[in-house]
């Protein structure tokens, strides 16, 4: 169906120069508009707001700046991080953070001046094909690694923290295109130097006067918000049952896109992962699993119960396809996709426990293509959350290039997928009955 009335394009693109949004890349997630306009269509009244994938933050932070408390789930160490340090931003002193900011480019100079070798090291455990940081970058970095060492006031080294990491893969030899890759690969140069202490400078005085708008903006109002480095899976019993007004969120898509590998520099620079036992963890705690994790498993079927059989026929087909490349083919990709959707059972339970009846849940999600075959992931979780007890209102398509399916109060409309077909991205508009 076309995109429906109060729904924006939930690219993620927009939000790179908008206050607080813009303190951190971020390789997926959806825009602020998308989230503003969920929230005036849904939210005519304070209440609470879940995001159970909440990645760097863009729904908490929309939602606090609204008004309403906030509630998030990230299982990346780092983006949880980067999305406690968004949505507690009015608690950070603008003033005392410039002035940091100008005694940190004053330690620079003297460091320069003098010579001084830095105390820090690189993190052990961090290992790339072709070194991440040339040696004149890498010893600017260390130096900023010792003045954050010394700073006292933990809001502004988290500040600092945040300020380094968001800009520390530009002045290495990676770059994402999109996933981690050296430079070189993509036919860009190394870098050999580079002015960090400016880099690093400039996004701090960004931050600072965000957070003097955020201020203005909240006008002494400070909703609460609390953000979990756990699995929802493993944790969304710490929200009291029936409790959330509304849930906006986009699970990692059926693309085998690995969000935790990408973020790697950032997890070991910031000693919040220190050995590739931690990535392994992810990769087993993480929605939907990967491709990797689970291909060589034994047959993995869907573990839930659900009248539909279209899903089984459609991993049925895919199991089938190119039995000659062993797990590299359907084999693999259908224990694969067995997997998401187990988690997307997982998920559609816990979110029924949370919300409150007529409460709404808002899943951004888009389909895929596996070994050519087509997989609507849109409507295939819609019916998961319709067996689960959920009502499914509508699927809109804000983003598309053809046509997608669309179900609309619980009826099945379904197109058959065109041949050929290309990828859209889908709002699965879910209700509490």
């Amino acid at each position: 169906m076309a995109n429906a009335p109060g729904f924006n394009d939930p690219a993620f693109a927009s939000n790179k120069s908008l206050p607080l949004h813009r303190w951190v890349p971020w390789i997926a997630g959806f825009s602020r508009d998308f989230v503003q306009s969920a929230l005036e269509r849904h939210m005519k009244q304070p209440g609470l707001v879940l995001d159970p994938f909440a990645g760097v933050g863009t729904t908490l932070v929309e939602a606090n700046l609204a008004g309403h408390d906030v509630a998030g789930f990230e299982i990346n160490p780092y983006a949880a991080f980067a999305c406690r340090i968004k949505t507690q931003a009015y608690r950070i002193e603008p003033s005392a953070l410039e002035k940091a900011t100008l005694e940190f480019l004053s330690f620079h100079e003297d460091a320069s001046r003098n010579d001084r070798k830095p105390k820090a090291q690189p993190p052990e455990g961090f290992r790339t094909r072709t070194a991440f940081y040339s040696p004149k970058v890498l010893r600017k970095v260390l130096l900023t690694l010792d003045f954050i060492e010394q700073l006292n006031d933990k809001s502004a080294s988290d500040a600092f923290r945040l300020a380094f990491a968001s800009t520390m893969v530009t002045y290495s030899n990676y770059s994402y295109e999109p996933s981690l890759s050296r430079k070189v690969s993509a036919g860009r140069p190394e870098v050999e130097d580079h002015a960090v202490d400016q880099a690093i400078a400039g996004k701090l005085y960004e931050m600072a006067s965000d957070i003097d708008w955020v201020r203005a903006r909240m006008k002494g109002c400070k909703p609460s918000s609390i953000v979990v480095n756990e699995s929802f899976f493993d944790s969304f019993r710490q929200i009291k049952s029936g409790s959330v007004d509304l849930l906006i969120t986009s699970p990692p898509y059926l693309n085998n896109y690995h969000y935790n590998r990408n973020t790697r520099p950032h997890l070991y620079w910031l000693g919040l992962a220190s050995s590739p036992k931690d990535f392994k963890e992810l990769e087993y705690r993480n929605f939907g699993k990967f491709w990797q994790t689970v291909r060589e498993n034994e047959r993995i079927d869907l573990d839930f119960p659900i009248a539909d059989e279209e899903i089984r026929r459609t991993l049925g087909v895919l199991r089938r396809k190119n039995p000659e490349n062993g797990v590299y083919g359907g084999r693999g990709w259908a224990n694969y996709a067995a997997s998401y959707f187990n988690d997307c059972y997982r998920f559609s339970k816990a979110a029924r426990f949370v919300l409150r009846r007529r409460g709404t849940a808002l899943v951004v999600i888009g389909n895929s293509i596996l070994q050519g075959v087509m997989i609507p992931t849109d409507r295939y979780l819609a019916r998961i959350a319709e067996s689960v007890g959920l009502e499914v209102v509508d699927i809109h398509i804000p983003r598309a290039s053809r046509v997608g399916s669309s179900i609309i109060h619980s009826e099945v409309r379904a197109e058959k997928a065109k041949k050929g077909g290309q990828l859209y991205e889908a709002v699965v508009e879910l209700r509490k009955r």
